[in-house]
């Protein structure tokens, strides 16, 4: 497998390299998830894939962030850049720059990033589908499910296997934007769920969103022997000995085919570790046990840092070559030099002189090639055919080696030939925007679907999938019922999803609403009308144009756009935004009511499907430290999803109308029914604004 390091700076780079990553993956310029790290100039990245490249390391760019509308050509620019210079492959989460690099760059190979949220066979095989290579699976999966994944994805297939693992899956998280503005779907996580927190009622202060880092250092071989294509190492806001350890241990126990050491297991706690490692997702298991932090003053490991320090300052030859060199009377000597990967250069020299006292010897010709310390290359064998009697000066051989590796250098480091189309694809002629504008619903509960509600005229109806279990008719009313797929299930789950989905669409119901990659192939399969819900992230216009080619009839697009930047999308699909509600802030595998009390759901340490005693779907909220409470809602899967303490409300804001949107979403969760009915009424009217809200980001922004 390909052990993959992360690289945030030239100096965890080297480390990298040096410790025998087999590829790195790295951020340039100011669109990739890890805006906070060190990163890379134009020169140093230069530098850096060159480098790379040189010694049979890959480069992926991390270009794994939402971008507007202003900020696509300058990413497919900084894109092209790459691939010109060589750099192996790029990953993606915007699906926007998706459709614009595979018109743009056809021959760019791309990587699905986590921020994609994919975590069934179904979402990797759309992605590759949609012209992936490589699909980066969430950290969630387990053992079982990421072999099922191998199994029937045609991309390869790359784990997270050590590092921090995220509360929520990746790209599913608002609570770093909604709360300080700094979006971490845009690079700027403020890494909230390293603080305290209390669950009410009865919930102690403490870390219930802190969890252990991942290591699945004891689980090479069964990746391995599944399929995986690559293991991935994270740490790119980790400074260089990190890496260098990390990298190391990996490296060799790959090379090796075994099981980590007492001894290596200590070096990577001692790097860097949150109260130890877990790997329980990779198990199937999740709770309490999980979670760990790590203190302030947590101590450096000095002396092992020391060593690792040591160790990357002094230039290792990587890359195994050979020498075959031809001294003959009157002619040039010949030097050929060649790696193991086919690249083959042969250089002329100086002519050798008769000599005057001493001959030169075949083998001091091949001691003096075999001297290539400092360079990316190790020599393995310098066969010498040498006529007697000459002289050939030291001088003479070393600029002739040196010569012969730096021309294989430029053969190992040429960029491969890549198409490159400059002007980027017009978007479709199609014009959606609306003048007028219909209000959506949806509700967390079918409880809150009163006469009252219904009686406000929504032209979309939505509710959960999974309580169409318990339904038996839907309420008469002038609406179109939708069904919410689950944000988050997996492979097992699908048997029911379409058992559900075929009993939804016997009560009347004819749209779903689509979250995921994994979305639409359960869709298509049921063949009701597809509408794109806010998980999809669609944050420009060539997103939208993305999903119209896709089937949507619809997009939700993301609720970390301002107003402006709404207003400005070319709407080649309807649009739709959500202009009330709490909006989720996380949507986590770990049900963190059942963490902090406890529930019938639990056996044996794993959570099962369902809570029996609906102790999870009782009210609960977790408090920051300023008091702020986030509801707790009861998610498909005995998951959690985190409201925001305030809920959006632009009712008294007559500019929302006027952004072309075709549709309004009022997003009702914890609101009584009553309280449903009573907004919708408000937004009707045009009412004040109720004590408690927030505006969100549509006027602020986020960073």
């Amino acid at each position: 497998m390909e052990l993959l390091s992360p690289a945030g700076s030239p100096e965890a780079l080297r480390a990298a390299v040096q410790n025998g990553a087999g590829a790195v993956y790295l951020g340039w310029g100011n669109f990739n998830a890890r805006r906070n790290a060190r990163n890379f100039t134009d020169r140093e990245f230069s530098d850096a894939v060159f480098y790379c490249r040189e010694r049979g390391v890959k480069v992926y760019l991390t270009l794994n962030t939402l971008l507007t509308d202003r900020e696509l050509p300058a990413a497919a620019d900084t894109a092209a850049r790459a691939s010109a210079l060589g750099v192996d492959a790029v990953l993606v989460q915007d699906v926007g720059l998706l459709a614009l690099l595979r018109r743009t760059l056809p021959d760019l190979p791309l990587h699905a990033s986590t921020q994609m949220s994919i975590f069934t066979s179904g979402g990797a095989c759309e992605a590759a589908r949609w012209g992936m290579e490589r699909i980066v699976i969430a950290r969630e999966c387990s053992r079982e499910e990421t072999a099922a994944i191998c199994r029937s994805c045609p991309a390869e297939i790359e784990v997270f296997c050590h590092g921090a693992l995220c509360m929520c899956y990746s790209g599913q998280c608002a609570m770093s934007a909604l709360i300080g503005g700094r979006s971490g779907n845009r690079g700027k996580c403020a890494q909230p769920c390293r603080l305290p927190y209390r669950i009410l009622p009865g919930g102690k202060r403490g870390f219930p969103l802190s969890l252990k880092d991942n290591c699945l250092a004891g689980e090479l071989q069964d990746l391995e022997r599944m399929g995986v294509a690559c293991v991935k190492l994270e740490g790119r806001m980790k400074r260089g000995e990190y890496v260098a350890v990390v990298t190391r241990i990996y490296a060799r126990l790959l090379r090796e085919h075994r099981r980590p050491t007492g001894e290596e297991l200590r070096e990577l706690d001692a790097a860097f570790s949150r109260s130890g490692f877990t790997d329980w997702y990779w198990r199937g298991r999740k709770g309490p046990g999980m979670f760990g932090v790590r203190p302030e003053n947590a101590a450096e490991p000095k002396e092992l840092f020391a060593r690792a320090r040591a160790d990357c300052e002094r230039e290792r030859g990587i890359v195994p070559m050979r020498f075959q060199c031809t001294i003959r009377e009157k002619v040039p000597a010949l030097l050929t030099a060649s790696d193991f990967e086919g690249h083959t250069v042969t250089l002329s020299g100086a002519v050798p002189e008769t000599a005057r006292s001493r001959a030169v010897t075949e083998a001091e010709i091949a001691a003096r090639l075999q001297k290539t310390g400092g360079t990316a290359y190790r020599c393995q064998s310098a066969a010498v055919s040498a006529a007697p009697g000459l002289s050939l000066s030291a001088a003479d051989l070393n600029a002739l080696r040196r010569d012969a590796l730096a021309a294989l250098s430029a053969l190992r480091t040429t960029p491969p030939e890549r198409r490159t189309i400059t002007a980027p694809p017009p978007l479709s002629g199609w014009d959606c925007a609306a003048e007028a504008l219909r209000f959506t619903v949806s509700v967390a509960d079918p409880a809150q679907l009163t006469p009252e509600l219904l009686a406000c005229g929504p032209a979309r109806t939505a509710i959960p999938l999974e309580h169409f279990k318990f339904l038996s008719t839907l309420p008469d009313a002038d609406t179109e019922w939708c069904a919410i797929l689950p944000r988050v299930w997996r492979d097992r789950d699908e048997p029911l999803l379409q058992e559900l989905l075929e009993k939804a669409g016997k009560l009347g119901v004819t749209g779903v609403l689509l979250g995921n990659l994994g979305h639409f192939p359960l869709a298509r399969k049921s063949g009701l009308f597809m509408y794109g819900d806010f998980g999809l992230n669609v944050f420009n216009s060539r997103a939208l144009d993305f999903f119209r080619e896709q089937g949507l009839r619809s997009a939700c697009v993301s609720f970390e756009l301002r107003l402006a930047q709404i207003r400005d999308l070319h709407k080649s699909l309807p649009a739709e935004a959500v202009v009330y509600g709490r909006l989720p802030l996380m949507i986590t595998e770990n049900c963190l009511t059942a963490n902090a009390r406890g529930c019938r759901g639990e056996r044996n340490g794993a959570i099962v499907q369902s809570c029996p005693d609906r102790t999870c779907v009782q009210p609960h909220a977790l408090t920051d430290r300023t008091g702020a409470a986030f509801p707790l809602l009861a998610a498909f899967g005995h998951r959690t999803e985190i409201e925001n303490c305030r809920p959006v409300y632009l009712g008294d804001r007559p500019d929302y109308r006027r952004l072309g949107l075709t549709y309004a979403r009022l997003r009702f969760t914890t609101e009584t029914p009553e309280a449903c009915a009573q907004i919708f009424r408000d937004y009707l009217s045009g009412a004040t604004a109720p004590a408690s809200f927030t505006r969100g980001l549509y006027e602020r922004g986020v960073e």
